[in-house]
């Protein structure tokens, strides 16, 4: 499944204001996995999965995620998301990140407009995420996505930084944006 071409046209227009013509806002394939995992792992800031769940990801959650791709056709960005299951008008948005080379740009809000887009047909009307106290960039990204579409945004932390085994964790604060579908890439 891949976005609506109007969607996506959408979410390409946002973004040739801001950099690249050859850019494409596709659906993620598992070939994408490993490069998925790369941009993740250098980013720097993202939990870095295992490489195999990044495969997973692109063959078991494609219909709620979508990667951005260069000239050559290769991933330079991403976002990856599921629908709860317990609450089917909830996306969750797992992982967003961009490859370096191509930060700064809005790329990632292009990405995350996208998708919301993607998945309002199906009745998504709120958007959750984790982000930890010490990651301003995530925060400014779902700040910014919930003011573009004059949503609220509830803010609790949903995983005490106790609660990991390693010990060193941040807390992960819960994000809830509501209602988002009605201005879906506004």
């Amino acid at each position: 499944m891949t976005a609506a071409p109007a969607d996506l046209a959408r979410a390409r227009n946002e973004f040739d204001r801001k950099a690249d013509p050859a850019l494409a806002i596709d659906t993620p394939r598992v070939e994408d996995g490993a490069a998925i995992w790369r941009i993740a792992r250098d980013s720097e800031v993202l939990d870095l999965n295992s490489s195999y769940s990044y495969l997973l990801w692109c063959r078991d959650f494609a219909a709620t995620s979508l990667v951005a791709r260069g000239p050559e056709g290769e991933p330079i960005a991403f976002v990856t998301g599921y629908i709860r299951p317990e609450r089917p008008g909830t996306l969750v948005v797992w992982q967003v990140a961009v490859d370096d080379a191509h930060r700064g740009r809005g790329l990632a809000g292009v990405l995350l407009d996208a998708l919301t887009a993607r998945v309002a047909a199906r009745g998504v009307e709120t958007v959750e995420t984790t982000i930890t106290p010490d990651n301003t960039a995530s925060d400014r990204l779902f700040t910014s996505y919930a003011e573009r579409r004059g949503a609220s945004l509830e803010r609790e932390v949903l995983f005490d930084g106790g609660l990991f085994p390693e010990g060193t964790h941040e807390p992960e604060v819960l994000y809830r944006i509501s209602p988002v579908a009605a201005h879906a890439a506004a």
